[in-house]
């Protein structure tokens, strides 16, 4: 039984530890010619990986171990990460940006969807573009689609930007730690803030050093808590309409209470040393193949085909939703 549910996994998983191991070696060769690694393996995972795709569209045959990587272990990923991460972490993010990341979510969603509606994007797109940027990107337009009753299309289309702008966000939200000269806090912050999915959040914060990171993903996490409220005041909107609550496991990921379960753990003492350190190299060995199945799933050419006004709508939503992120950062995470 096992062997017959692996099998079908074998090709695309075998095609993500080849660009995974490919990556690896890119940076060891940066550092051998330039003395350190300028990209991290997690970015040129993505970068190989969306090439390749690009290039080349995979059959059928190699899609199940590709979706396998870039979810499963994505999400296994994040679990482990919580053996990194403790209460003391947590303390010092600080109830000031727990509350900032809650009045930023509300304000982007509002700010988002005027946008797409000013730039004619009908209503249902708009709102899945708007909960999409402002919560987590991928999880949020899944939640909120069957709420108000989004068709495949229009699902599709606000998923497909979400892939594209996610991957860019993760490769050029590291120019702004040296553009702002931020602290590895400050930048945790902000890749918190902006990045859409939470195990993006580890590529993304990974150049400035485990502090950013950990920060990066309780903040993440804070933004991702925010999908329960939102989808239930959604589904109170659209209540008459017929719309479908999703269930709880939708609202609250498997891999979010293992990541609170371990955190939690870690801060009491239960996890010894080398059992925390062999997670946390685990899960970043997990998140490089997970990065290049990512990357494997972005073909670039989508966007010329979803329209100027979705995407002018996204990127504008974005970029005032990054620049609101920097604001933040810069003031809550400098006076933590």
């Amino acid at each position: 039984m096992l062997n017959h549910r692996l099998r079908p996994l074998l090709p695309g998983l075998l095609l993500c530890l080849a660009v995974a191991a490919a990556a690896e070696g890119l940076a060891a060769a940066e550092v051998r010619l330039f003395g350190q690694a300028w990209l991290e393996p997690l970015v040129l995972a993505i970068l190989l990986g969306t090439a390749l795709r690009t290039a080349w569209s995979p059959s059928s045959r190699w899609l199940p171990g590709i979706d396998f990587s870039g979810r499963v272990l994505l999400e296994v990923a994040v679990l482990l990460l919580g053996a990194a991460v403790s209460t003391a972490t947590l303390a010092e993010v600080g109830p000031a940006l727990v509350g900032a990341v809650a009045v930023l979510v509300v304000v982007a969603i509002a700010g988002s969807y005027g946008l797409c509606r000013l730039l004619g994007i009908a209503p249902r797109l708009a709102l899945l573009v708007a909960c999409g940027n402002s919560i987590c990107g991928n999880s949020a337009i899944a939640a909120v689609a069957p709420v108000i009753g989004a068709d495949s299309r229009e699902v599709a289309s606000s998923i497909a930007f979400t892939a594209v702008l996610g991957v860019a966000v993760v490769l050029l939200l590291p120019l702004a730690a040296g553009a702002f000269d931020m602290t590895a806090l400050q930048y945790g912050t902000l890749a918190g803030l902006t990045v859409y999915a939470v195990p993006q959040v580890l590529a993304a914060a990974a150049p400035l050093g485990p502090v950013s990171i950990q920060v990066g993903t309780l903040v993440k996490l804070v933004r991702v808590l925010m999908l329960g409220p939102v989808v239930v005041a959604v589904s109170l909107a659209h209540g008459r309409r017929g719309g479908a609550r999703p269930p709880l496991t939708r609202l609250v990921p498997w891999f979010i209470v293992g990541f609170v379960a371990l955190m939690a753990a870690n801060s009491a003492g239960l996890l010894p040393g080398p059992v925390a350190e062999g997670m946390t190299r685990l899960s970043g060995g997990l998140t490089v193949i997970a990065m290049a199945a990512l990357g494997l799933g972005v073909d670039v050419r989508t966007v010329a085909r979803a329209g100027a006004r979705l995407s002018l709508a996204v990127t504008l939503s974005l970029a005032g939703l990054t620049a609101v992120g920097i604001a933040l950062a810069l003031t809550i995470g400098g006076a933590a």
